[in-house]
């Protein structure tokens, strides 16, 4: 059961590409949904019965590659944080290729755009069950090649070209990082096991002299040496401050697209990675410190930027770029079951923000500029009742999804006692009021304004089509009760 999690969506992804043109899209589109939710469903018995009921499952399928003391074996780890991560990206996985059936349905290549999607979800889980390092980079790697294909599925529109070529470049910085931290983990620890890894730490931290050039030099411990290399890597994936680019620019994509990375799989690697290590983190006071001064910077600079950004998407975009600093730096406390928290409530209400915009620019003929709309509360009364659910629960609005973890989170870094943390507290709370500033901006520009747009486009605005109307509601209950 628990290997059919990982495998079904591979499975669906390879025969939407590779079957596609005689299946059809239709058919292609029925067979990735169908797989994507029996892991779903999987998905909730494993959640049962390792996150409700206690367990551990670990389990190997056998050696890949064995040289010297180097042993690296295919093995799948199912802890209370893999089933967490498992239950947020199948479901919104599942609706992502749900809503693609209808807001993809007039393009030539669904059968292609969704064995894409599939073996993005696939990646991720490939990341998110691994039980060793070197697994987990092919998931981390995995996901960098499935966005690069979905963000340039229009591959004759240049400007996608340049976005998925950004989005790559800008992630290969983190991934050499990550990469040099798994190369130095194993030199230092002799394995590339969590669960040797992370048995070994304490004694490592109390018993070992290191003579490295690197480490005398920076006068820095090897532990904060590894851990300062796997945060390079999450800085990459997660867009914090300075390799933060790629994020708003992988909006060139369509929609669906958006929707996944930005919520449930691609950014939140960089949040799982430092929850997966924090046996590490935690014995490296000053690496948590720089975690938690990025974490801030990103969550304050991203909702800064995203005040005076008028595409609708890239104001989501700069959002989930500053909901992605919360985490980090809620990890960076030592608080990484909040900052998983956020994750998993952040997951439910960007997706329903995205699909949203979809739905807003569907009916506008494409159009995605916001000072080009207006006055559409009365044309697509459902979408605007769907944002405005999803922009008060990106609020913090008491009692949506949104308000538990961000409260926490804001709490837990006051409650800290520290100068850094004091400094994420205030930076903390000023984003999040430029947060509520811009999703009121967004809600009156597009719906409550007089109407700002060409009369033709106007005369053809509908709202959305069942497909697309069904997960938009699925997950408006996941913005409210969630949490």
């Amino acid at each position: 059961m628990y290997l059919s999690i990982v495998i079904l969506p591979f499975i669906g992804s390879a025969c939407a590409i590779f079957l596609g043109r005689f299946i059809g899209p239709k058919g292609s589109s029925f067979i990735t949904t169908f797989f994507l939710f029996s892991s779903f469903v999987l998905s909730l018995f494993a959640f049962y019965f390792v996150g409700l009921c206690n367990n551990v499952i670990s389990f190997k399928l056998g050696s890949w590659f064995t040289s010297s003391l180097l042993d690296v074996s295919w093995g799948f780890l199912f802890d209370s944080l893999t089933v967490s991560m498992l239950l947020v990206v199948t479901s919104i996985s599942t609706l992502v290729h749900l809503y693609s059936t209808a807001y993809m349905g007039g393009d030539p290549h669904l059968s292609r755009f969704m064995g894409y999607l599939s073996l993005f979800t696939f990646f991720m889980l490939i990341l998110v069950t691994a039980d060793n390092m070197v697994q987990m980079f092919i998931g981390w790697e995995g996901v960098g090649l499935a966005s690069y294909l979905l963000i340039n599925f229009w591959f004759t529109r240049i400007q996608a070209n340049k976005a998925a070529i950004k989005a790559m470049i800008v992630n290969r910085v983190g991934d050499l990082g990550l990469a040099l931290g798994i190369m130095a983990c194993f030199y230092y620890f002799k394995s590339v096991d969590y669960e040797v890894v992370f048995s070994m730490v304490n004694h490592f931290y109390h018993n070992f002299n290191d003579s490295s050039f690197f480490c005398i030099f920076f006068n820095i411990s090897p532990i904060s040496l590894i851990c300062i290399l796997l945060f390079i890597g999450a800085v990459g994936k997660s867009a914090q401050v300075g390799l933060h680019t790629w994020l708003p620019d992988a909006m060139e994509g369509p929609t669906p697209v958006s929707a996944l990375i930005h919520a449930a799989t691609m950014v939140t690697a960089g949040v799982f990675l430092i929850a997966r290590c924090s046996p590490l983190f935690e014995y490296s006071g000053f690496v948590l410190n720089v975690v938690i001064i990025f974490g801030a910077s990103t969550a304050f600079f991203a909702a800064t930027t995203g005040l005076v950004q008028n595409d609708l998407k890239r104001v989501i975009a700069y959002s989930t770029c500053s909901q992605l600093g919360y985490m980090v730096f809620a990890c960076g406390l030592s608080s990484y079951q909040v900052g998983v928290f956020h994750l998993s409530n952040h997951a439910f209400f960007k997706a329903l923000l995205f699909l949203s915009a979809g739905s807003v620019i569907h009916a506008m003929s494409d159009e995605q500029d916001m000072r080009k709309m207006g006055g559409l509360v009365k044309l697509l009364p459902f979408t605007y009742s769907m944002i405005f659910i999803g922009s008060i629960s990106l609020m913090g609005f008491p009692f949506m999804t949104g308000f538990y973890s961000k409260d926490i989170i804001i709490e837990v870094a006051y409650g800290s006692y520290t100068t850094v943390g004091h400094l994420a507290h205030f930076l903390g709370t000023v984003g999040a009021f430029f947060t509520a500033f811009y999703s009121i901006r967004l809600l009156y520009m597009t719906f409550l304004e007089e109407p700002q747009g060409s009369k033709c486009i106007y005369n053809k605005v509908h709202d959305a089509p069942v497909q697309m109307f069904i997960p938009m509601f699925i997950l408006c209950f996941g913005s409210i009760f969630i949490g």
